[in-house]
């Protein structure tokens, strides 16, 4: 079955109900994206492939998470080749509204806030990005919930015996913070849905896989693989029980001319709190993530990798 392209709210939650009955489905899966879709939201769209009977993914670049117009309008859109690679993962329906049907009364007066975890790292460096992503994020996550395009109580009938079908959304580890940030909101504010993580894919090289990837010239591409060599350098260290020694991680970026770091730190996966103990010299216990943002040319790039001991 061919993939279904939908603009609007209504459109979407009548097809998604269709759907599931036509199915007899008893889940549904959301995977939000921006576009210029790449391997890892197909691995995304794959994983809710398999788990859901029913798919939707969203395609929309959000206005409000950019604090540059520039870098706004110069976002890669591909609709065409989105589409296409959705259709081979099985996506069911592409939700591509328009910047009217999800703001139709312009920016929004009430902001979901990321508080407190929206404002260091990313948030520090990005003012105002997360409140924006989670703002839409929480938006989509409402459109998507299953059942409530659905007709009157009785008219419905499902392997779950008649109740709303499971509800699942789909993010990648990649964005690290922001994944930390939406199952924070969902818990603390009671969404019905469950997020699931989806690991980072990386080309051949090590580089984890970015829409703005395209961006960079073969030298500066070339140049960004130190931000994953350092990353699998504190990685390889908690796998053998070792300390992190994030200052010589640290040194192996600060040696690359063409990267320009923000940031590098090792942090608990949860609270995004600095875990220093850990990293110099004692041999790493417990659960940590290793996190990197840094500017090569025009292109800012993050990655992160997860520590266990």
């Amino acid at each position: 079955m061919s993939i279904q392209l939908v603009t609007t709210v209504a459109d979407l939650r009548a097809q998604g109900a269709r759907l599931l009955r036509e199915k007899q489905g008893v889940s549904q899966g959301l995977v939000p994206t921006m576009g210029a879709l790449h391997e890892g939201h197909a691995r995304l769209a794959r994983t809710a492939v398999e788990q859901n009977d029913v798919v939707v993914a969203s395609i929309f670049v959000n206005p409000l998470q950019f604090g540059d117009a520039v870098d706004l309008d110069r976002y890669p859109r591909t609709l065409d080749a989105d589409l296409a690679l959705l259709e081979e993962q099985g996506v069911d329906i592409a939700f591509a509204p328009p910047v009217e049907e999800v703001y139709p009364e312009g920016a929004p007066l009430v902001r979901v806030t990321a508080g407190p975890l929206g404002e260091k790292w990313e948030g520090a460096s990005r003012p105002g990005h997360f409140d924006g992503a989670l703002t839409v994020v929480a938006k989509l996550l409402h459109y998507g919930i299953p059942g409530t395009g659905l007709p009157p109580a009785g008219a419905f009938v499902s392997g779950n015996g008649g109740g709303l079908p499971a509800y699942r959304a789909y993010f990648g580890q990649k964005d690290a913070q922001q994944l930390a940030l939406v199952r924070r909101m969902v818990a603390d504010l009671n969404f019905p849905v469950e997020i699931i993580a989806v690991p980072t894919v990386r080309s051949g090289d090590g580089l984890a896989l970015s829409s703005r990837n395209r961006f960079l010239s073969e030298d500066q591409r070339e140049a960004a693989l130190v931000l994953s060599r350092a990353l699998r350098l504190l990685e390889e260290r908690a796998n053998a029980h070792e300390p992190l020694d994030l200052d010589s991680a640290q040194a192996l970026v600060a040696s690359q001319p063409m990267v320009e770091l923000d940031y590098f730190d090792v942090v608990d996966p949860l609270t995004l709190e600095p875990l220093a103990e850990n990293c110099r010299a004692t041999p790493f216990r417990g659960e940590g993530l290793g996190i990197i943002a840094a500017r090569v040319g025009p292109v800012r790039l993050i990655d992160n990798v997860p520590l266990s001991s």
